[in-house]
This record gives C-alpha cells, structure tokens and sequence, in this order.
C-alpha cells in the first residue's frame, strides 16, 4: 500500500474538515504528520494522532513529509512554501489569490523547477476548471466568474463598505472587475477568481463580478468562458462549511480527492 505524509499550514476550518473527512473515510494511507499553528499551546479539538504541532518553516527540515497543504491564508504562501520547496516536498495551495503577486509566483515556481517538485493548485469550491484549463491550450476568447454569495458571507470584507449588508432585500452587484482587483480585495473570497485566472486567460483578462443575494443559501459561482474550443458554461451552488461560510465544503472536498488520487492506483 502506497503511503502519503502530509503538513497541513494552519488549522482552521478546511483543515479540520479535511482530517475529519479522511477519518470518516479511514484512509490510513494518508497520515498527518504535522500541523503548523501560530501559537502552539493554545487548546485545539480534533488534532490527528500522531501529528505533531510546529509553529515555524523551518521545522518542516525535521519533519519526514511528501506534500504540504497551505489552508492558512496568502500570508502564509512565501514563507511556507519556500521551505516547504526547498525540502522537495510538493506544495499545495488552497489560498491562491496570493498568486496575483506574479513576482511571488515566479520565485516559487522557479524553485520547485530547481528542486523538482510541484506547486498544486486544486479546483477548490469550483466546477470546470480542468475544461476550462484544457481550452487554453487553444486561444481563449473571454473568462468570466460570477461570485454570488449570502450577505452573511461577505462579512468581514469590503463589501461592508459598498453595501448595508444587513439591510439589503434584493440581488446586489458591488464589484465587477479583473481577477488581479478581485484577489487584491477579497483574499478570502476571491481564491476561486484566482484559480479560474491561471487555468484560463490570466489575472488581468479574466472578468469577475461579487454579488450578495439576501435570497441564497449556497455559494454559488458561474464561469462562463468562449474561444477556439467553443464555448463553456458551468454553474455550481455550494454548501458553505459549517464552522465558515465565506468558504465552501467543496475546497475541503477538493483536497480529499487530490489526496486520494496521490495514493490510488486509479486517478479520476
């Protein structure tokens, strides 16, 4: 039976469900072997057994480990990610709108070339990305991501500042603009524009409109994209993790298959 260590960076909501999930699901062959948190006495419920906590990069040198797994936020993609590189462990992020900063992406990217290992950007909470990524390969047209979410969602973020959240009683449209606006205003929100800007057209040509609907109960996303290949159109509603709902089950769920599919001797 093949075997698979994994680092999980930071445990929050994605990174408790994913341990959960791989729990629920008794993969043994996946075992987490260390979790990075910033303060490292504070009390924490669910910790994989075994897994031992870290608080710095550079422990990841101590640690025997295949894959590392970003689910803390773009300020933990440099730091992380270079030792994670370094090390010849492959590196995936979930926070992907830390990738606008091209210089950012070229500097690790380089360094998983030199020290041969991947950098993996999942699907996360979106649908198509594989179509929309094998589009590329021929001239893309147009991208367009449609982001529509429940006010409640959209807390915490500057929307706050376009609309009265709490007040609003119809579909409210307060941003529209490129991928790169969107990752630099919405971090949180806006990783899935990220991830439909690098498998399609890139920041600046791919179009992103945020909408808040007093109405919705899912997150929903609708990329619409056209060029040699034809046309795309593919829409998905989201259930919203219990314990956050600025993200989606589906991230979590994204990275449950991309782990499965590293041990498996079948890949779907």
């Amino acid at each position: 039976m093949r075997h698979l260590r994994v680092a999980l960076i930071g445990w929050g909501a994605i990174s408790r469900r994913v341990v959960a999930l791989l729990s629920e699901r008794m993969r043994r062959d996946i075992v987490i072997v260390a979790v990075a948190v910033r303060d490292i006495e504070a009390p924490r419920d669910g910790l994989p057994e075994g897994a031992l906590l870290i608080t710095r990069p550079e422990e990841l040198g101590n640690i025997d480990c295949d894959i590392v797994i970003e689910a803390a936020g773009r300020c933990s993609i440099e730091s992380w990610g270079t030792v994670a590189l370094t090390e010849g462990c492959d590196f995936v992020i979930s926070s992907t709108s830390a990738f606008r900063d091209d210089a950012l992406r070229d500097r690790l990217t380089a360094l998983a070339e030199e020290r041969d290992c991947q950098i993996i950007v999942p699907p996360g909470a979106i649908g198509g990305i594989d179509a929309l990524a094998a589009a590329a390969v021929l001239p893309l047209d147009s991208v367009e991501h449609l982001i529509v979410k429940p006010p409640a969602a959209w807390r915490g973020t500057p929307a706050e500042a376009s609309i009265d959240l709490d007040a609003i009683d119809k579909v409210t449209t307060f941003f529209s603009g490129s991928a790169r606006q969107a990752a630099d205003l919405f971090p949180q929100n806006a990783n899935v524009a990220a991830i439909s800007a690098m498998a399609g057209v890139g920041f600046e040509r791919t179009r992103v409109t945020m909408v808040a609907d007093p109405y919705a109960t899912r997150n929903g996303h609708r990329i619409v994209a056209s060029g040699a290949f034809g046309k795309l159109d593919v829409t998905i509603e989201n259930e919203p993790l219990a314990t956050n709902p600025k993200s989606s089950e589906l991230t979590a769920l994204s990275l449950i298959r991309l782990l499965e599919n590293r041990v498996s001797p079948l890949v779907r």
